[in-house]
């Protein structure tokens, strides 16, 4: 891919104005905010659970506007810093998928559990606040939502790639565009001012022991994605279990022992209702 192209399709996507979420996530936000008993704390986790809600609070509060560029990577610290009214703002400037289709909600569900999981793996590791690396798990496919919405036509091509020739989602896009979901959420996160530990997180989880920075969070967001995978927690676009790197394991001081009791963890988290949004 010529640099001109790549430069051209980094600008498009960075372009993007509204990312669409679920209708059900919305509503439920939307109550809470106007019920004067809800606690900023209720409204941070039910917005935890949306990727697309979440990355656009976490790039608000890291604009440099609020004066705290690169530095809000929690949803709660967030709230507290912009206050409801800003967020009751942004509820109703976010449009939502009318017609959703099967991969959309399969990737809302894919995204929340690897959340879930990242939280339980951070917590296994000893990491501190695991809440940052949940948030990283919530994040890491964002750029697939960024494609589908400013490339239409190349998610189709993808898509297509995928099913045709049996090829994993991150190869298929590298062939189709010139680079995968990853090198666009590091684009994103440049632009948005997203915190460093954030940015790792969500654009080396497929290399994660080649992170300079913080490879802990790029460990955890690789392993988190394996153990949704395994697990069959909604859809990232395909079949494919992605290769565990047995490296992030080590650098997380986890045996692959360890990987079954994770495991139960976040499917009693599942059974506990907690990825359910009303789909």
């Amino acid at each position: 891919m010529s640099d001109d192209l790549r430069t051209e399709l980094k600008g498009l996507l960075l372009a993007v104005k509204d990312l669409p979420t679920l209708p059900t996530v919305l509503e439920e936000v939307s109550k809470l905010l106007e019920d004067p008993r809800s606690s900023t704390q209720q409204v941070a986790k039910l917005i935890s659970r949306d990727q697309v809600l979440s990355a656009k609070v976490l790039k608000m509060v890291n604009s440099p506007v609020y004066g705290f560029p690169g530095r809000i990577s929690t949803i709660q610290h967030a709230l507290v810093l912009l206050g409801c009214n800003v967020i009751r703002g942004l509820i109703i400037s976010t449009s939502v998928f009318e017609l959703m289709t099967t991969a959309m909600s399969g990737l809302w569900e894919h995204s929340v559990g690897c959340a879930m999981a990242c939280g339980v793996i951070a917590r296994e590791a000893g990491c501190k606040e695991p809440e940052e690396y949940a948030m990283a798990g919530l994040l890491h496919d964002l750029g697939k939502i960024i494609v589908a919405v400013q490339l239409p036509q190349a998610r189709e091509e993808i898509e297509q790639a995928v099913a045709r020739e049996d090829l994993p989602y991150l190869e298929a896009e590298k062939k189709i565009l010139g680079f995968g979901h990853d090198r666009v959420n590091a684009w994103v996160a440049d632009h948005w001012n997203l915190p460093l530990n954030l940015k790792i997180g969500i654009a080396g989880h497929h290399r994660p022991v080649s992170a300079q920075h913080y490879p802990k969070m790029a460990c955890v967001v690789h392993v988190g994605d394996f153990v949704t995978r395994v697990l069959e927690i909604g859809s990232g676009g395909e079949d494919h279990v992605p290769f565990l790197d047995p490296q992030a394991l080590e650098l997380l001081s986890l045996k692959l022992s360890h990987l079954d009791k994770i495991m139960d963890v976040v499917l009693a988290e599942i059974e506990d209702g907690r990825l359910s949004m009303g789909l």
